[in-house]
């Protein structure tokens, strides 16, 4: 199985935007790394974030870019301080490519509770609109990181 975890673009601060919107520069970031994805044959049945505004936003550039079959769908648990282990458990019984959209440290606890068996574990760490690629072998139930690929990265 295919998981694509996905740390949501720049967002203006609180104070600027209570809601916490993308940034220009933030939109800018998630579309260079969804068209460099969609160009490298990624393909995803669904798209899950969130349902704060900054993953919804960062979701729907995605989403333009790599089609998802089963589209967008907000999931609770997501949120920066939302324990992983629902989510990691709700992984295994998924056999289809799907992409998360969320946040530090949510994220970061997720891979670690995943690849090391331990959520407080930094195996990788998020960057703003970047995707963490992870692939579930089957045989032993055991998850490692594919690759990385950060707005920094693509030109």
């Amino acid at each position: 199985m295919q998981l694509y975890l996905v740390q949501h673009g720049e967002a203006r601060s609180k104070s600027q935007d209570p809601a916490r919107a993308l940034t220009d520069q933030g939109r800018a970031d998630v579309a260079r790394v969804a068209a460099f994805v969609t160009r490298a044959g990624i393909k995803v049945y669904q798209i899950r974030h969130s349902g704060k505004l900054r993953a919804e936003e960062t979701a729907a550039i995605l989403a333009e870019h790599l089609n998802p079959v089963e589209g967008i769908v907000a999931l609770p648990g997501l949120a920066p301080e939302d324990d992983v282990r629902p989510v990691a458990e709700l992984l295994g019984r998924e056999t289809r490519p799907l992409m998360f959209v969320g946040h530090r440290p949510f994220m970061e606890r997720l891979v670690g509770l995943l690849v090391a068996g331990d959520r407080t574990c930094v195996v990788v760490r998020f960057r703003r609109g970047g995707i963490v690629n992870l692939v579930r072998d089957p045989k032993p139930w055991a998850w490692s990181v594919q690759w990385v690929v950060t707005p920094n990265l693509i030109s």
